[in-house]
C-alpha cells in the first residue's frame, strides 16, 4: 500500500467541496432548509481520528526492532487501510464542510449564526481527521530494514 499524496487528498478535498456547495444550493433552491451538520458531528470526527491514532501507535510500537511481543501483520494491514480510509474521508468532509460554509458566507442574507459556527466546526473536525488518519498512515510504516544487501540500483542483492 502506499501513502496518501497531496495531490490526492487536494482532489478528494475539492470534490467534497463542490458537493456540499451544491447540495446547499439544491436544497435552497428547492425550499427545503439547507443542510446544518449536528453538534456532535465534529466531535465524533475528533474522537474517530483519535481511535485510528491509538491503534496505528499499537502498530508503530510492534514494529520497532526491540518490541516486546510481535503484532500480527493481518491486523497491522487493518489499521493501515482504516488509516487510509481515515484520511480520505476525513478530507472528503473537511471539503464538504468549507462547501456549507461557503454557501453560507456568500448569501445576501446570512442564516442563522448557529449554522455557521456548526460548519466551520465541521470543517475543523474534517481537517483533524484528516491529520489524525496522515499521521496513523506514517505510524504504519516499516521503519527501513539494514539487514538487507542493496546494489547501487536500490534493488535487492539474491
Amino acid at each position: 500500500m502506499k501513502r496518501s499524496h497531496a495531490t490526492g487528498m487536494l482532489a478528494v478535498l475539492l470534490v467534497g467541496l463542490v458537493i456540499g456547495f451544491l447540495i446547499e444550493i439544491a436544497f435552497a433552491a428547492s425550499g427545503a432548509p439547507i443542510v446544518v451538520p449536528p453538534i456532535t458531528l465534529p466531535l465524533t470526527l475528533v474522537l474517530l481520528g483519535a481511535v485510528v491514532v491509538s491503534l496505528a501507535w499499537q502498530v508503530h510500537q510492534g514494529s520497532r526492532r526491540k518490541a516486546l511481543r510481535r503484532i500480527d501483520p493481518f491486523w497491522a494491514m487493518r489499521v493501515a487501510v482504516l488509516s487510509k480510509a481515515t484520511s480520505l474521508t476525513g478530507s472528503l468532509l473537511f471539503g464538504a464542510a468549507l462547501g456549507v460554509v461557503l454557501y453560507i458566507l456568500t448569501r445576501s442574507v446570512v442564516p442563522a449564526v448557529t449554522s455557521l459556527w456548526l460548519a466551520v466546526g465541521t470543517a475543523i473536525g474534517g481537517a483533524v481527521m484528516l491529520t489524525a488518519g496522515l499521521v496513523a498512515e506514517h505510524f504504519c510504516t516499516l521503519p527501513p530494514n539494514d539487514d538487507t544487501d542493496t546494489d547501487e540500483t536500490g534493488g535487492t542483492r539474491a
